[in-house]
C-alpha cells in the first residue's frame, strides 16, 4: 500500500476519509503489468473529486505510483483512495484541506469458471436512498451496499432498488437488459454508481447497431428480458442464469458481448 506516494498502511484518525466516508475511490484489474483502463478509471476519478469538490492528485503523479507498484504486483486488484484529507472536528470541511491518497492492493479473486456461464442474482430487501448530489459517484460512504452484501450471501450477486422499486444496479456491479435489438441500463441519476465497464458495454452496443436505452427500469420489465448481465471492474461480464424464479437458459444474446468485452485490448491502457 502507498499512502501518498510513501510505503505504508496507515492514515491520521482525524482523516475525513476515515470520519466520514468524505472522499471517492476506483477499482481496476492490472494484468501482466497492464492497467486495465486506467486513463477512464482516471477520469471518473477526477469527475467524482470534482463534483464533492476534492482536489485530485494528477493523472501523471498517479500514474507513477502505479507503474512503480505494478512490477512488484504484476496481476492484482488495485484500488485508488482519494480522500478530502484531515480537518478538525465538526462536519463542515476546511477549505485549505489537503486530500490523502492511497493505493491498496489486493489478489485477483479466483472465481469459479461457471460463473462466467451464468450468475444467481437475488433481491435485497434494502433499498437505495435517492440523493442526486451523490449520484453515479463512487464515494467512500458504502454502507448501503455493505448491508445489502450481508443480505444475499447465499447468491453471486444482490440486485438493489430504489426507494420506489425502480431497478437501479447490483450490490458490486452495474446491470443491464437486453430487450430484443434494445440494450437497457438503469438511470444513474437519482443513486447508484456509474462504472468504467458501464460505458464500455454501451460503447459496444452502439458500435453493433443496437438502440441504447438509459432510463427507469421496473422490476417487471427485468422479469421479461430476453437477457440480463452485470459488469465490474474486476469480474468483466457475468450472465445472469436465474433471478428469484426467473431463468435464462440461453445467454447466446450475452456471449456476444461477452467475447467483445474480453478480447477488445484497445480499452487495456
Amino acid at each position: 500500500m502507498l499512502v501518498n506516494g510513501v510505503p505504508g498502511n496507515t492514515i491520521s484518525i482525524r482523516d475525513r476519509g476515515l470520519l466520514y466516508g468524505d472522499g471517492v475511490f476506483r477499482t481496476l484489474c492490472v494484468c501482466e503489468e497492464r492497467p486495465q483502463h486506467w486513463p477512464l478509471h482516471y477520469q471518473k476519478l477526477k469527475n467524482d473529486c470534482e463534483k464533492l469538490g476534492i482536489n485530485c492528485p494528477d493523472f501523471a503523479s498517479l500514474s507513477a505510483e502505479l507503474a512503480g507498484l505494478m512490477p512488484a504486483h504484476p496481476n492484482a486488484v488495485f484500488k485508488i483512495i482519494v480522500t478530502r484529507g484531515l480537518s478538525a472536528r465538526g462536519y463542515a470541511p476546511a477549505p485549505d484541506a489537503e486530500p490523502t491518497h492511497l493505493w491498496d492492493i489486493s489478489p485477483v479473486p479466483d472465481y469459479p469458471e461457471s460463473l462466467r456461464t451464468g450468475v444467481t442474482l437475488r433481491l435485497c430487501g434494502l433499498r437505495l436512498a435517492t440523493q442526486p448530489r451523490l449520484a453515479g459517484i463512487k464515494h467512500l460512504n458504502r454502507l448501503e451496499n455493505v448491508l445489502a452484501a450481508a443480505e444475499c450471501a447465499d447468491a453471486d450477486e444482490g440486485l438493489l432498488l430504489d426507494t420506489d422499486g425502480r431497478v437501479v444496479e447490483g450490490v458490486r456491479s452495474n446491470i443491464f437488459l437486453i430487450s430484443g435489438e434494445r440494450l437497457i441500463t438503469p438511470d444513474l441519476s437519482r443513486c447508484g454508481v456509474a462504472g468504467v465497464q458501464r460505458d464500455r458495454v454501451m460503447a459496444y452496443a452502439g458500435n453493433m447497431g443496437m438502440a441504447v436505452e438509459v432510463r427507469d427500469v421496473c422490476l417487471d420489465e427485468l422479469y421479461a428480458a430476453d437477457a440480463v448481465f452485470l459488469t465490474n471492474s474486476v469480474f468483466g461480464l457475468w450472465p445472469v442464469a436465474q433471478f428469484e424464479q426467473q431463468r435464462w437458459l440461453d445467454l447466446s444474446r450475452t456471449a456476444q458481448f461477452q467475447v467483445l468485452f474480453e478480447q477488445d485490448e484497445s480499452w487495456l491502457n
